[in-house]
């Protein structure tokens, strides 16, 4: 298979042109499910990190992997279980007698996509080695720093909590996560294209990519200069400070999460084909970026993260 081009010059001048491909290759795979996709290619473009929460066997795995198969990005899959050890994702040191020393050898953090897999069926331990990794696109391992290949994204399933066998994830760990989407069941017609033609994974080496690394990291590079006016950063931040003013959530929203807000915005409006972002890409991003970092300090009060968001985003005034 051919390796693709680069996409200089066209992804400035046709961001939809070089990304629509990409979705529609994804749409073979992942069927019905176009905001989901478009989302987890804004979060990649955006350089953060996707989490997945949803039932088994609604096609989280496969999306990672087509993420990969589509991007051109090198993959890795981590199985995390309750006897994962930190060494088991990042590498660990082997002594060699002949020259007597300590020699490296990298664990599977060191992909350009890593897919780490129920996380939550691994202890708080194992599930810290990826805060390093996730945060400063880096891994430290006795003494010596090791950088991460780019572009760098972490996709991570997670089974509802309360299934068994599961730890929760600490809040530090959640908000290095730009993103939580959730698939869900595919609606009667889509089931039906699932019954008749089987199992999405088979399609996976058909599919050719569509980029490769440095066309994404080109457009990382992208999405950093769409504009954003001081009338959409007040209404960013007027989102983000009622969520620290409201009594019934445990913790308000972070400065990263804002910083990440920001940056998904400015995905979603490239992916749009725009040059500066609109109040509709914050409302489009701001569920995901937010519904897995706030929560009501009395579950039996409402709706979690997701309609906490939509209730913040009827409540604050949309700039003129």
């Amino acid at each position: 298979m051919a390796t693709p081009t680069l996409i200089t010059n066209r992804a400035a001048n046709d961001p939809a042109a070089v990304v629509e491909p990409v979705l529609d290759a994804l749409g073979r795979v992942i069927v019905g499910k176009p905001q989901q996709l478009r989302l987890a290619v804004a979060c990649l473009l955006a350089r953060g990190h996707l989490l997945i929460e949803d039932l088994p066997g609604v096609g989280k795995t496969t999306l990672a992997h087509a993420l990969a198969r589509v991007l051109g990005l090198s993959y890795q899959r981590i199985q995390f279980t309750s006897d994962l050890l930190p060494a088991d994702v990042l590498g660990v040191s082997v002594f060699h007698r002949d020259s007597g020393r300590f020699e490296f050898h990298k664990g599977p953090i060191f992909a350009q996509l890593v897919l780490a897999d129920e996380i939550n069926r691994a202890t708080p331990k194992a599930q810290s080695a990826l805060l390093e990794a996730m945060e400063e696109r880096q891994v430290t391992a006795d003494g010596t720093t090791y950088s991460l290949p780019a572009p760098f994204f972490v996709v991570a399933t997670r089974n509802p909590a309360h299934q068994i066998g599961t730890f929760p994830l600490p809040e530090s760990q959640l908000d290095r996560f730009l993103m939580r989407v959730t698939l869900g069941y595919p609606d009667a017609a889509h089931e039906r294209e699932l019954l008749r033609n089987g199992a999405r994974r088979d399609l996976l080496q058909a599919i050719p990519s569509s980029l490769n690394p440095d066309g994404v990291i080109e457009l990382q590079s992208s999405v950093r200069n769409v504009h954003v006016s001081d009338p959409l950063l007040d209404y960013a931040q007027t989102l983000i400070a009622r969520t620290r003013e409201r009594a019934d959530l445990k913790l308000g929203l972070s400065p990263r999460a804002g910083q990440g807000l920001m940056r998904a915005a400015q995905a979603w409006a490239y992916i749009a084909g725009r040059d500066a972002v609109l109040p509709d890409d914050i409302q489009a991003v701001f569920p995901a970026v937010v519904s897995h970092r706030l929560e009501r300090r009395d579950a039996a009060l409402g709706a979690g993260g997701s309609g906490i968001a939509i209730e913040l985003i009827r409540a604050v005034a949309v700039p003129p």
